[in-house]
């Protein structure tokens, strides 16, 4: 039978209150009275419950990471880059996926706030109220590629639309007039934001540049309809833009299949620059956001407002992106992937 702190403070004729506290290391309990404690402890053989102890301590070493889902190398990057900073200061990390489902959303927020001691987020449905309904008050929350207004929270998202706007002027100065877009849903922030960077580059070139947009989910399957079904109209654009990387591997996949060069024909760039990217053939031309740092700079944002408590001074930051420039734009020289990196900005950053 398992030796419990009762019996523990039976045995040294103490309260069970300072028997925790020594086990605590309070400080609290003078030398004569903490030495008899540890002597009936160690004669009964008691070990003293880690997770108990934090809870009693109210802390549980653990931060919790609450993504849209876990498939693929977006979400697995930002998962290593996450739990190696938690180790390095060790903390656990403890992952669950949403499914971007509101009510597994409301499901996993509160079984997550009584068992860590900050939460990381990502999902496209979350909102002030939901957050607020679901978590304490006193629960540090870092939000990540999520749209909620105001300065409730620490929140770290990527320049999407200046990603956007860099890629789609690249083409653009590389003498493309037809480029299309595979979007992304269009309940995600991320989504909705290259979307814009995409139109607002497209309307500032000269006469001539045409919107073209496509329906896509972030998913191989909806890169590779999309191209597909543009495959099959009466004119082809000379470049295409995906809004994630995994569409521009469905893209490159129904481009091969349809014997269409790539850039010959037609040059193809995605966005995230996930791992596989420089690895492609062609190597793939994308957005470069720096995944793994996400992951480390939320849970480095998380642990600052966990040690520093009140004095923590929420904020909201914004990533700012570069170009990898390979060869599915024409632009790389054949067999040298990921030569070059170009920096990105937005038209606001460039009137400044």
């Amino acid at each position: 039978m398992k030796v419990t702190i009762k019996e523990v403070a039976g045995r040294a004729g103490v309260s069970i209150a300072t028997v925790s506290r020594v086990f605590n290391d309070s400080g609290l309990v003078d030398e004569r009275t903490e030495e008899r404690v540890r002597k009936a402890a160690q004669e009964l053989h008691y070990v003293p419950s880690a997770l108990g102890r934090n809870l009693s301590m109210r802390k549980t070493n653990a931060i919790g990471l609450l993504l849209p889902d876990l498939f693929g190398e977006f979400f697995s990057e930002v998962i290593r880059g996450s739990d190696e900073t938690a180790q390095q200061f060790h903390y656990h990390l403890i992952v669950s996926s949403s499914h971007s489902s509101k009510d597994e959303i409301d499901a996993a927020l509160k079984v997550m706030s009584g068992r860590v001691d900050g939460l990381i987020i990502m999902s496209p449905h979350i909102d002030t109220h939901i957050l607020s309904a679901n978590l304490p008050l006193h629960l540090p929350v870092v939000l990540m590629h999520c749209k909620v207004d105001g300065d409730s929270y620490d929140s770290l998202t990527t320049d999407n639309y200046g990603g956007a706007y860099g890629i789609a002027r690249h083409m653009l100065d590389h003498h493309h007039a037809r480029i299309a877009i595979i979007k992304g849903r269009e309940s995600n922030i991320d989504a909705l934001e290259r979307l814009q960077g995409y139109r607002a580059a497209i309307a500032a070139a000269p006469r001539g540049s045409e919107v073209i947009e496509l329906p896509g989910d972030f998913s191989e399957a909806s890169g590779y309809d999309a191209v597909r079904a543009l495959l099959r109209g009466p004119s082809r654009p000379t470049a295409i833009l995906a809004s994630n990387d995994t569409m521009a591997i469905g893209a490159l996949s129904a481009l091969r299949e349809a014997g269409v060069a790539i850039p010959g024909e037609i040059a193809l760039a995605g966005f995230d620059d996930i791992p596989i990217a420089s690895y492609l053939s062609p190597s793939l031309t994308t957005v470069h956001i720096g995944i793994n740092s996400l992951g480390v700079n939320a849970v480095e944002a998380v642990l600052h407002a966990i040690r520093e408590k009140n004095n923590h001074q929420r904020r909201q930051v914004t990533l700012p992106t570069t170009l990898s420039i390979r060869e599915s734009c024409g632009c790389a020289v054949s067999g040298m992937v990921g030569i070059a990196k170009k920096e990105v900005m937005s038209p606001a950053q460039n009137m400044a």
